[in-house]
């Protein structure tokens, strides 16, 4: 992600996340079509709302349940929308 400003600011409690795509082969080297693919669950947040209750910032890798938020895309890239307290955690790097 580049330190640009995003291209779509969400307003209140609201996060804009770029999932980020599973593995398309298994460990044994099969390739899997997108139809098999799992909805990602995992997420890179690209922009916050306004709300001061917000725990995570642009820059954050975020875990989500499968089917939440609204999905769209904006000049080709995949963007989800969702409510702040739907993310169910914030992974940090140990």
């Amino acid at each position: 992600m580049s330190n640009s400003k995003p291209p779509i600011q969400p307003l209140g409690s609201r996060v804009l996340v770029q999932p980020v795509e599973e593995e398309s082969r298994t460990a044994g080297g099969i390739f899997l079509p997108d139809t098999a693919k799992e909805k990602p669950q995992l997420g890179l947040v690209v922009a916050v709302g306004d709300d001061e209750e917000i725990k995570v910032q642009a820059g954050d890798k975020v875990i989500f349940p499968k089917y939440t938020g609204t999905e769209f895309r904006y000049n080709g890239t995949e963007y989800l929308i969702m409510e702040a307290n739907d993310i169910l955690a914030k992974l940090t790097e140990a």
